[in-house]
């Protein structure tokens, strides 16, 4: 499924900022699409969805997701040379500048840190954000909305996008249950896997000795990486009362509608209309 860069697109160079979840699901749709992209990620990155997320290559240095192959890359030039091969090329980068020294077409903000941790709409003659903490024409040029709903996946060209619900979308009527949280300090010891059938009342983790135990029935959905350090009541898993197994290894509609949406704004730019004269 991963192709190369479409001759049209050649010249727009799309970096993406983040490379969890949401970003995933815009990578996919661009990288389809035939556009040259590097995505930037932390040296820890936070995803819990791993097994959907390109990000998770920067730890286990490759991961493929529905037959693209994100390869983690340790130098600009290398990802450059990548850019537009088959190959997802992520780079390491924890300065939010250096996504914007690429000098790109087209720049996306797909942190969702819910704030604009340091993105200008100066960056790019095309800078693109996901979700709240941006005002489309002050900080970038459009803003993809991101709460599930009747808006999702609309590309905002002036003003903010819905804020924070801070509510999980709803699962066969759970919500906030179905998001796993640590209950103290320290690293997540898993001992269910991504993927797994879990009963009620189930051990799936520890956190310093703190057992993490199964609301309900579900499937694993995703558990954050025990690299990474917790904080008591910091989001480290996530139960799917849907019992769908393949849904841990396929890109979520949300995802997708999100991707959608930064690909409408880049096609209606004038980047893709002077590209193809």
């Amino acid at each position: 499924m991963g192709r190369q860069v479409n001759p049209i697109f050649k010249d727009i160079l799309v970096v993406i900022k983040g490379a969890g979840d949401l970003a995933s699901g815009v990578a996919y749709r661009l990288k389809r699409a035939g556009f040259p992209l590097v995505m930037t990620e932390l040296a820890t990155p936070l995803m819990v969805r791993r097994t959907v997320c390109y990000g998770d290559a920067v730890y286990e240095g490759e991961i493929t997701v529905e037959g693209i192959t994100a390869r983690r890359v340790d130098s600009k030039a290398e990802a450059r040379r990548l850019a537009p091969s088959e190959i997802l090329p992520i780079l390491v980068a924890p300065e939010p500048a250096v996504a914007a020294n690429f000098k790109p077409q087209v720049l996306v903000d797909a942190i969702m840190a819910k704030t604009n941790t340091g993105t200008s709409i100066g960056d790019a003659p095309l800078v693109v954000a996901l979700g709240p903490g941006f005002s489309a024409g002050r900080d970038c040029h459009a803003v993809i909305e991101t709460n599930r709903g009747h808006w999702l996946g609309r590309v905002i060209d002036k003003g903010q996008p819905q804020p924070d619900t801070k509510t999980p979308g709803s699962m066969k009527g759970r919500t906030g249950d179905r998001v796993l949280r640590a209950p103290a300090k320290g690293r997540v010891a898993a001992v269910a896997s991504i993927g797994d059938r879990i009963k009620e009342g189930q051990l799936i983790a520890t956190v310093a000795g703190h057992e993490v135990r199964a609301p309900f029935d579900g499937v694993l959905r995703g558990l954050i990486h025990p690299r990474v350090k917790v904080s008591p009541g910091f989001k480290i898993g996530d139960l799917d009362p849907r019992g769908e197994v393949r849904h841990c290894y396929t890109i979520s509609d949300k995802s997708l509608a999100v991707g959608g949406g930064v690909l409408e704004a880049i096609l209606a730019s004038d980047l893709v209309r002077q590209s193809s004269r």
